[in-house]
């Protein structure tokens, strides 16, 4: 079957960057337990309980709403021949089938019919099993037989050397944590693959050149007589199209040059920016030595632009552009971390109505779909993760892990123009005087130059530097007067630079010299509209709506207006949780007219 152009999908395909036309969603009713003490196998556990998958059982949408400590959760599911051939398996037509899932927070064991198919730690990255022994009878017998699938998700809420991100470790909420996310909080699926497959795709384009590379990893038995053809289209036209033998290698490095590309005249018409977010379509197609038919087919997209910092300014496709920016906790009131695929996409087009350009998703490596919708509307976005609370063997061993798997998924995404590692030294408390911190540092942020040398990188975003392409600092400072004399004066923020920042930490800790980099302001705001309930947390505070806004506005327009400073991100688009210092309520109402609010982030106000 041909797989649905992915540059224009509408639906929740949950890995839209690489496509093929059926698969089969396993959203729904699972059967769910706790298990407290860790007591259980996965043959004898108690499954009392059902609950809403992918929504973690925390949240009110799960069915289950229990945000009590918890150590361990359970959940059992049966399918059969319908989500079989939902998935695009035909009896005796050989192939695999494989059981994909997004994310598990945050150590995944997972069984099929009885055997353990597949174990993964890291709360924020997809992982498969390969099923089809379990299912190669009842495909024979057509597709009769039924499949019960078991899954076991550690995730201790006093573990801080995992990566918690904004995971209260105490069992209400406080200050800027919030709620667990337990288990399953990323979509579950089934698809079909031939033998010899596409497994993942990596995109590398190059404006300049014309040139776009791609990384095209195959599974299975590969041979030396397989061809992996590759068509780059845009607008239905075919724009460059190449063919390689894989040589019985299982990596695949294809190179395409796009001629009309290299007429300057039209050099910017394929380009992606936020003003003119042009996706390119591509197929990926694999064939055997002399069969008809393909083996194997997949759609996919990429973007063509470049990002770089050069005298002061970031630089998309060569050109200064001012990043206004707002931190996005994307956490929603009834399902926390987890989102629907129109959730998804609607916060994207709420915070470009809002007037921003782009987006900081705090503390979270989001869910592809987000990323697609960023890709496909024009947002950009910085590339995070989550942190660990502590410094030690395993934390780092952690970090490592998940942000090169993280690295791996996301980079092709063009809406992605940085990579932040680290956060306010979370994770790297003592940097300022801990050499082995700073070598962590420098080294994470080496490794992500390594492995994707396409983007700016911070190596530790608000302060205590060490090696950062864009020097970032936070500052929740309330007085719009004393923003405009930090950092609307050069020389006031080059002695700040050299020092210490407005939370009385070092900003650089490192020896590379950041005289040419571009500065950001990367938080600031944080205004809390005090409805005087209980609980209600803010940087600072007003006292009605009133108020509110003269304060919110004041302080955009302060910072927008600082001419030293290449960009800005706004905290933050909406109440979550305790903090109620959004632009938004939770519910994703403004608390004053979108109008105001958008010409305020723009500076028209």
């Amino acid at each position: 079957m041909t797989p649905p152009d992915a540059t224009t999908l509408d639906v929740g395909y949950p890995r839209p960057q690489l496509v093929r036309a059926s698969w089969c969603e396993l959203s729904g009713a699972w059967d769910f337990a706790w298990d407290d003490e860790l007591r259980y196998e996965h043959d004898d556990v108690p499954f009392r309980q059902s609950i809403e998958v992918p929504f973690p059982p925390e949240s009110p949408a799960s069915g289950i709403g229990d945000t009590a400590l918890h150590q361990a959760a359970w959940y059992r599911r049966t399918f059969g021949a319908a989500e079989l051939r939902e998935a695009g398996a035909v009896p005796g037509a050989g192939g695999r089938v494989l059981l994909h899932f997004g994310a598990v927070d945050h150590d995944a064991s997972v069984w099929v019919n009885g055997s353990l198919v597949a174990t993964h730690s890291g709360g924020q990255t997809p992982f498969d099993a390969d099923i089809t022994s379990f299912v190669d009878d009842s495909m024979g017998a057509g597709l009769d037989g039924r499949v019960t699938v078991v899954v076991r998700a550690v995730d201790r809420p006093d573990d801080v050397s995992v990566l918690r991100g904004k995971q209260d470790w105490r069992e209400e909420p406080h200050a800027i944590w919030y709620h667990r996310t337990t288990g399953i909080w990323q979509p579950v699926w089934l698809e079909w693959v031939p033998q010899v497959s596409v497994a993942d795709i990596v995109w590398r384009a190059d404006a300049a050149t014309a040139t776009v590379e791609a990384e095209i990893e195959l599974s299975g038995t590969v041979g030396r007589a397989e061809t992996v053809e590759v068509a780059l289209r845009h607008d239905g036209d075919v724009i460059a199209s190449t063919s390689v033998q894989s040589l019985g290698q299982q990596l695949v490095s294809v190179r395409l040059v796009i001629p009309r590309q290299l007429n300057g005249q039209q050099y910017e018409e394929l380009l992606w920016s936020p003003d003119r977010p042009t996706l390119i379509g591509a197929t990926v197609t694999v064939r055997g030595a002399s069969e008809l038919h393909p083996l194997d087919a997949v759609s996919s997209y990429l973007g063509l632009r470049s990002v770089t910092v050069a005298a002061g300014a970031l630089l998309l496709n060569d050109r200064p552009v001012t990043l206004r920016a707002v931190l996005a906790q994307n956490y929603w009131p009834a399902t926390h971390l987890a989102a629907t695929a129109g959730m998804l996409r609607r916060e994207v087009e709420l915070i470009l109505e809002l007037g921003f350009n782009a987006a900081r998703v705090h503390q979270k490596a989001e869910d592809p779909r987000f990323l697609y919708w960023a890709d496909r509307l024009g947002l950009m976005l910085w590339g995070e993760t989550a942190s660990a609370y502590a410094f030690d063997p395993r934390s780092v061993t952690a970090l490592v892990s998940e942000w090169t798997a993280v690295l791996r998924r996301d980079q092709s995404h063009p809406s992605i123009v940085a990579w932040v590692p680290l956060n306010e030294s979370w994770g790297v408390q003592h940097i300022a005087h801990d050499a082995r911190q700073r070598a962590f540092s420098r080294a994470v942020t080496d490794l992500t130059r390594a492995l994707d040398g396409t983007r700016p990188v911070i190596s530790n975003d608000g302060w205590e530097h060490t090696d950062s392409d864009i020097m970032t600092i936070h500052d929740y400072e309330a007085d719009p007067a004393v923003l405009t004399r930090r950092y609307g004066d050069r020389e006031e923020l080059d002695r700040m630079i050299g020092g210490f920042g407005p939370a009385g930490r070092r900003l650089v800790v490192g020896d590379r010299s950041h005289a040419d980099r571009p500065i950001m302001l990367t938080e600031f705001g944080g205004v809390s509209l005090a409805t005087g309930a209980a609980g209600d947390w803010g940087y600072s505070s007003a006292r009605d709506t009133e108020a509110f806004e003269q304060q919110v506005t004041a302080i955009l327009v302060a910072v927008g207006s600082a001419e030293p400073l290449a960009g800005f991100c706004y905290t933050q688009l909406t109440d979550t949780g305790q903090e109620t210092n959004g632009l938004l309520y939770a519910d994703r109402s403004p608390k004053f007219p979108l109008d105001r609010i958008r010409a305020a982030v723009r500076g028209t106000a």
